[in-house]
C-alpha cells in the first residue's frame, strides 16, 4: 500500500496537461513534476488521493534518453516552460502523442494525427509579455510568478520573449531607481507600480510598453517617456493603465495613451492588423501564419462558399478566409474584439467579411432563422469548446465542411465525439507547437459530413 512521505521507484511514461511527468505506482497514477518521459527516478510521495499521488524527485536512477539541461537558469523556478528540460523534438512528439491519446480516451476517435509541425528556432517566439512588479526585502523584482504562487521571479531576460524585452526590463528598473517609484504590495496594497505589459510586431518592429499602476498618476510620467523612447527601438506606443483593485486581474477598467498611437501593426502573410494594449492576438506571430495556413489548406475554398468564423476574436481568421472565400460572417461576443475585427477588414480592404458581437450559439441560430447558412464552418473556442447549443445549431445547417481550431484536446475531443454522433466524421487532425517548451498544444481539425 502506497503512503504519503514514503519513497518509491517510478518510470515516467507520458506528460500530464501541465507539463508534469506521469507514471504509475502498484496501478495508481503518479505526477511528478519536472519529470520526463523514460527517466527512472526516486520520488517521495508529497500528496495521496484516491485515484492519484504527486511526487517529488528525490534522485534520478536513469534519465530519459531526451531529458536536456534547460537553456534558462531559472526554468525550473519560473512557471512559464514546463517542459524546456526535454528535447523539443520529443517535445513535438509528446504533445501528438497527447492529442491522439486524448481523442480516443474522452472521444473515442481514432483519428489520423499528424506530426507536430515545431518552429525551426523554438526560442524568443513571443510577442506579449507580462510582467510583474514587486519588492522583496526592499530590493525591486521584476519577472514571471513561480508556479502556483504570487513570488516574482526575478529576471532581466526570457529565452521565449522577443529579445526587446530586455532593453524595455532595463529600462523600467532605472526609472524605478532613478526616480525612487514605489511599487505595489500585494498585502498592504499599497504603491504604485503594478505591472509593465510589452507588445512587439515582429514583422514590422513596432513596440508598445503597458505601465499598470495602482496610483491615478504614472509618477513622473514625462521622465519615464523620454527614457523609454531613448532605449527601445521601434517605440510608438506607451499606454497607462490605472488599476486600483485588490484583483489578480491585470488591467484595470481605466486605459490612456501617453505617448505615440493607440495601437501597434502586426502583418501576418500578406494581412496588417492593429492591435491595442487589451486586444487578443495570437502571441507566436510566427507560427499564427503556420496555424492559419493550414485552416485555408483544410478549408480548401473555391470562392463560392459561405463561411461562418464562430469566436472569431479580432477576425484575423476570418480576414484570411476572405481572401478565398465568397462570404465570410464571424462572431465574437466581445464587441471591442468585433470593432477591431471591423477596423481590421477595413485597413485590409476586404469587403466580404462581416462581423456580428454576441452569444456564438445565439447568434448562429439567428442567422440560420433568416436563411442565412454556412457551407464551410470555422470554430476556435475559447479553452472550455463549444457550447452544445451552438453544435446542435451547426449540424441543422448542415456545412459540408467544419474546422475546429482548438487550445484544449480535452473538449476537442468532447466535441468532436458529439459531432461523430451526427453524421460527421474527422478526416484529420493537425497540431501546431504554438508555445514551445509549454504544455500547451494548439490543433487544427478537418471534420466532413459523412455521405
Amino acid at each position: 500500500m502506497i503512503e504519503k512521505g514514503k519513497i518509491y521507484n517510478v518510470q515516467i511514461e507520458n506528460i500530464g496537461n501541465s507539463g508534469e511527468g506521469v507514471g504509475r505506482i502498484d496501478g495508481l497514477t503518479v505526477f511528478v513534476e519536472s519529470g520526463i518521459p523514460k527517466d527512472d527516478l526516486r520520488i517521495k510521495i508529497t500528496t495521496l488521493k484516491k485515484k492519484y499521488g504527486v511526487g517529488e524527485i528525490v534522485e534520478i536512477l536513469k534519465p530519459s534518453p531526451h531529458r536536456i539541461v534547460p537553456i534558462c537558469n531559472i526554468a525550473n523556478k519560473c512557471g512559464g516552460c514546463q517542459i524546456m528540460n526535454m528535447e523539443y523534438a520529443e517535445q513535438l512528439n509528446q504533445k501528438r502523442k497527447k492529442v491522439k491519446e486524448t481523442l480516443k480516451r474522452i472521444g473515442k476517435i481514432d483519428a489520423v494525427v499528424h506530426n507536430t509541425i515545431g518552429m525551426e528556432n523554438p526560442y524568443l517566439y513571443r510577442n506579449k509579455a507580462q510582467f510583474p512588479i514587486g519588492t522583496t526585502n526592499g530590493k525591486v523584482e521584476i519577472g514571471f510568478f513561480e508556479k502556483g504562487t504570487h513570488s516574482i521571479v526575478d529576471t532581466s531576460y526570457c529565452h521565449i520573449q522577443h529579445t526587446i524585452n530586455e532593453s524595455i526590463v532595463k529600462t523600467i528598473r532605472e526609472y524605478v531607481s532613478l526616480y525612487n517609484v514605489s511599487v505595489y504590495n500585494e498585502k498592504t496594497k499599497k504603491g504604485a507600480l503594478r505591472h509593465v505589459i510589452t507588445r512587439v510586431g515582429f514583422n514590422t518592429g513596432e513596440v508598445m510598453v503597458v505601465l499598470v499602476t495602482n496610483t491615478k498618476e504614472l509618477p513622473y510620467q514625462n521622465e519615464l517617456i523620454e527614457i523609454l523612447r531613448k532605449n527601445i527601438v521601434g517605440l510608438k506606443s506607451i499606454v497607462h493603465n490605472l488599476n486600483n483593485k485588490a484583483t489578480n486581474i491585470i488591467f484595470g477598467e481605466k486605459t490612456q495613451v501617453i505617448f505615440g498611437s493607440e495601437k501597434i501593426m502586426e502583418q501576418v502573410a500578406d494581412l496588417k492588423f492593429k492591435i491595442s494594449a487589451q486586444s487578443f492576438f495570437q502571441v507566436n506571430s510566427l507560427q499564427t501564419e503556420v496555424l492559419y495556413k493550414k485552416v485555408l489548406e483544410f478549408a480548401n475554398l473555391d470562392g463560392s462558399e459561405n463561411v461562418f468564423d464562430l469566436y472569431c476574436g479580432t477576425g484575423s481568421i476570418s480576414l484570411f478566409l476572405a481572401k478565398k472565400a465568397k462570404k465570410v460572417y464571424g462572431i465574437e461576443i466581445v464587441e471591442k474584439a468585433i470593432n477591431d475585427a471591423r477596423e481590421n477588414a477595413l485597413l485590409n480592404q476586404i469587403t466580404n467579411a462581416e462581423f456580428f458581437a454576441g452569444d456564438a450559439g445565439e447568434t448562429v441560430e439567428k442567422l440560420y432563422d433568416k436563411g442565412i447558412t454556412a457551407d464551410i464552418v470555422v470554430v476556435d473556442p475559447p479553452r472550455r469548446g463549444c457550447d452544445e447549443r451552438l453544435l446542435s445549431t451547426i449540424i441543422k445547417m448542415k456545412p459540408q465542411k467544419i474546422i475546429y481550431v482548438s487550445c484544449n484536446p480535452a473538449t476537442l475531443a468532447r466535441d468532436l465525439e458529439y459531432l461523430c454522433k451526427r453524421e460527421y466524421e474527422v478526416l484529420e487532425v493537425q497540431p501546431v507547437d504554438m508555445f514551445p517548451h509549454t504544455s500547451h498544444i494548439e490543433t487544427v481539425s478537418q471534420i466532413i459530413k459523412r455521405r
